[in-house]
């Protein structure tokens, strides 16, 4: 049984010095407790403690840093079999396979592609982040050239897939300082690429015969010499069995604390399907169930995007909405005579309407209140949304001395706090608006400040 984070912490320095990156000794013992820091973070902890702690300590499934930079993905690092427990933290990173036997044609097409399938959503740049770059010829210079063309091109995170040693040698040591996942290690060449892992410092996939016991083989021996960050490929191509795996490995770690398996995985969706259709049916499914890497063999605009939203829903916390800042948002160049609307801080509610308003082009003031995250109808029936709480806010914001009007627009669901907003903004008159955001537009265009 785990130690407590009172037991974790009696164990530290209690200095309260914030190396740690939190602000006190006892928050990170908390932290260490749950498995959402490392003891590594502490640089003042005793070698007494550090050797008591460190298995207590460490997270229950490694987090793993692939690439570097604004595309750099971190994988792993769960806590928890089912979101609702608590949240997931590290979503999947969507990968697109390259592979040295592909034309120029080919591959700039699918770099084209990477930098052009992106998606605006919710204020949230929805994207892809790496390529899996693919050796099928043994040809280290070649593996290494493409995947040099591919990361210069996008920043992407690689990952090198080789069965040749000498190629991932050559290609991992030229292109070290970006942190690629080498890939794989399996029983014929856990040695040799043990060793080139622990030489350039980067992580490594491995790769079982289909079974777990394979992986757990790899794992021991390549944690024995001192590797820490590893990716599980159990080998099974098979869409049931790998689902089945999945949540094997992952209840493995996180009930049982059996660290042979506390690692992120990476799923090879191009090689358990036929079509790109196929493969985004078997990448929604790991985006759903624990996929640390999930590699297709194309990226289309119709695939990627459902896929996106999968996981951005999956790995958002429920106990936390997205939210807008609250505040004024010109849209359209308002003056001192445009209209002033006045919404919630529910991201997805702040999106639409202030879409709406701009797609109309008439200058507009939104007004955003904080409504800790709900909608328009569920803060009003949470008193969140009154006439009370949104006079306030008018009064305060300054938007009073941007328009020279005492007009203002309220939702059509919050009609009946009408009354109490005017008894709140003398002088003022209460508009209600449309019910429905995609009538926003129409109305607009008939509004007068008259």
């Amino acid at each position: 049984m785990g130690l407590t984070g009172i037991q974790i912490f009696k164990l530290l320095p209690k200095t309260n010095c914030g190396d740690c990156g939190v602000p006190t000794c006892l928050a990170f013992a908390m932290n260490l407790a749950s498995g959402k820091a490392e003891l590594d973070k502490c640089p003042h902890v005793s070698d007494e403690a550090k050797e008591q702690l460190a298995s207590e300590s460490a997270p229950p499934i490694r987090p793993v840093t692939i690439g570097t930079g604004d595309l750099a993905v971190k994988i792993g690092g769960e806590t928890v079999l089912f979101r609702h427990e608590k949240t997931f933290v590290n979503p999947p990173g969507l990968a697109t396979v390259v592979s040295t036997d592909e034309d120029d044609p080919s591959v700039q097409g699918k770099i084209d592609r990477f930098k052009e399938c992106q998606f605006d959503r919710v204020g949230l740049l929805l994207k892809s982040e790496m390529f899996v770059v693919s050796d099928t010829s043994g040809d280290g210079a070649k593996l290494t050239a493409l995947a040099k063309k591919v990361s210069d091109a996008t920043g992407a995170a690689l990952v090198l897939k080789s069965d040749n040693v000498d190629a991932l040698k050559s290609a991992a040591g030229e292109l070290k300082d970006r942190k690629p996942l080498i890939y794989a290690a399996t029983s014929a060449n856990v040695d040799a690429l043990g060793e080139l892992a622990r030489e350039v410092a980067c992580p490594l996939a491995v790769k079982g015969d289909g079974t777990l016991e394979s992986v757990i083989a790899l794992t021991e021996k390549l944690t024995g010499m001192g590797l820490k960050d590893l990716v599980l490929d159990t080998g099974t191509r098979d869409l049931k069995k790998a689902f089945e795996e999945q949540i094997k490995i992952r209840r493995a770690a996180l009930k049982d604390k059996f660290r042979p398996l506390g690692f992120p995985t990476i799923l090879m969706a191009n090689e358990m399907a036929e079509g790109l259709m196929e493969e985004a049916l078997v990448a929604a499914t790991f985006v759903a169930k624990y996929g640390g890497v999930i590699a297709l063999s194309d990226l289309q605009p119709h695939v990627m995007f459902p896929l996106f939203l999968e996981r951005l829903n999956i790995y958002t916390d429920p106990q936390r909405p997205m939210t807008a800042e609250q505040g004024i948002y010109p849209i359209n160049n308002p003056d001192e005579n445009s209209p002033v609307l006045v919404t919630c801080n529910f991201s997805l509610t702040y999106f639409i309407v202030s879409g709406e308003i701009e797609s109309s082009r008439v200058p507009a003031w939104l007004c955003v209140q904080d409504t800790e995250g709900l909608s328009v109808m569920t803060a009003w029936a949470a008193g969140k949304f009154s006439g009370e709480s949104v006079g306030q806010f008018i009064n305060k914001c300054g938007i009073k001395d941007k328009v020279k009007h005492q007009k203002i627009v309220i939702p059509g669901y919050a009609a009946g706090i009408s009354g109490e907003l005017e008894e709140e903004l003398p002088g003022w008159s209460v508009m209600v608006g449309p019910r429905e955001a995609s009538q926003i537009p129409k109305y607009l265009k008939g509004w007068s400040s008259s």
